[in-house]
């Protein structure tokens, strides 16, 4: 029996997997910006006196917490598009 092929097919589903459960990682980084916004909302309406200081800090810390999504995307899609061609090479 030839074991490549099932070499391949249990590395492209890995392949698979892994970029479904990394582009999952976009969830969190959306929650996490919509709490600031609405803190900062909720800020600016008690103080609409420190509307620069607030606005200009949410931007920096969405700006930060988007950079996690970002990352996850980036890893799903390698692993979608690179990873293969990667595992198909080693396996012959």
């Amino acid at each position: 029996m030839d074991f490549t092929v099932l070499a391949k097919g249990i590395a492209l589903a890995g392949c698979a997997i892994g970029s479904g459960c990394a582009l999952i990682s976009g969830i969190g980084p959306g929650i996490g910006e919509g709490n600031a916004v609405a803190k900062a909302l909720e800020a600016i309406g008690r103080q609409p006196e420190c509307k620069g200081d607030v606005t200009s800090t949410m931007l920096l810390g969405c700006a930060v917490a988007e950079t996690t999504g970002i990352y996850g995307f980036v890893t799903g899609l390698l692993l979608l598009f690179v990873a293969p061609n990667m595992f198909m090479n080693l396996l012959g």
